[in-house]
C-alpha cells in the first residue's frame, strides 16, 4: 500500500507543476505588448522598479510593473532607441510611473499622454519637455541626463472658468494637459442639450429604412436602363 500512496503523491505534485507552468506560459502570452517592445527587463535601481519593489502586490515582467490583474502601473522604457513611444503605447494609459529617458524621442509628445489620468511620475530625456508644461504638473525638475515631471495637475480645479462646461455637463481630466466636458446622466448631444438617453433602436431604424429606400431606388433605375437598352 505504501508504494501505492508515494505514486500518488508522485503524480500529484507532477500535475501541480505542470498546471503552474500551463498558467505561466498562459500569463507570458497575455502580457501586453508594450511590455515586450524593448528587450530586457526593468534594471533593478530603476524609478519603476523601486515604485514596483515598495508597493505591495505588484510584479515585475520585461518592462513593466503589474498588479494581480494585469493591470500596468509602471513603465521601464529607458534606452530603447525610440524616437517614438510606438503604435502600443496607450496600452500602459493606467500607469502611475512612467520612465523614457535615453531615447532620442522626436515630435511634440503632447498627445501621446492623452488619457494618462493616472500618471504622476514621468521621466523623460533632458531634451523632451513635460506635456502640458508647468501648467500640467506640480514640480519639474531638469538634470543632466533627464528631465521628471511630478504630480499631475487637475486641470478642471486650475481653469478658474466654472461655466467652461455646459450646464448639463462636468469637467473631467484627460492626461496632463487636456480635459473634457462629460454630460451629466440623462443628456446627451451638442453642448449636452438633450435630455433622455440615446435611442440606438430608433438611430438604426431610421438608417436601415432610409438604406432600404436608396437600395429599392437604385435597382428601379437600374432595371429601367436595362428595359431601354
Amino acid at each position: 500500500m505504501a508504494p501505492r500512496g508515494r505514486g500518488s503523491l508522485t503524480f500529484l505534485v507532477r500535475w501541480a507543476a505542470a498546471l503552474l507552468l500551463a498558467l505561466g506560459v498562459e500569463r507570458a502570452l497575455a502580457l501586453p505588448e508594450i511590455c515586450t517592445q524593448c528587450p530586457g527587463s526593468v534594471q533593478n535601481l530603476s524609478k519603476v522598479a523601486l515604485y514596483c519593489k515598495t508597493t505591495g502586490e505588484l510584479m515585475l515582467h520585461a518592462r513593466c510593473c503589474l498588479n494581480q490583474n494585469g493591470t500596468i502601473l509602471g513603465l521601464d522604457l529607458q534606452n530603447c532607441s525610440l524616437e517614438d513611444p510606438g503604435p502600443d503605447f496607450h496600452q500602459a494609459h493606467t500607469t502611475i510611473i512612467i520612465d523614457l529617458q535615453a531615447n532620442p524621442l522626436k515630435g511634440d509628445l503632447a498627445n501621446t499622454f492623452r488619457g494618462f489620468t493616472q500618471l504622476q511620475t514621468l521621466i523623460l530625456p533632458q531634451d523632451v519637455n513635460c506635456p502640458g508644461g508647468i501648467n500640467a504638473w506640480n514640480t519639474i525638475t531638469s538634470y543632466i541626463d533627464n528631465q521628471i515631471c511630478q504630480g499631475q495637475k487637475n486641470l478642471c480645479n486650475n481653469t478658474g472658468n466654472p461655466e467652461m462646461c455646459p450646464e448639463n455637463g462636468s469637467c473631467v481630466p484627460d492626461g496632463p494637459g487636456f480635459l473634457q466636458c462629460v454630460c451629466a446622466d440623462g443628456f446627451h448631444g451638442y453642448k449636452c442639450m438633450r435630455q433622455g438617453s440615446f435611442s440606438l433602436l430608433m438611430f438604426f431604424g431610421i438608417l436601415g429604412s432610409t438604406t432600404l429606400s436608396i437600395s429599392i431606388l437604385l435597382w428601379g433605375t437600374q432595371r429601367r436602363k436595362a428595359k431601354t437598352s
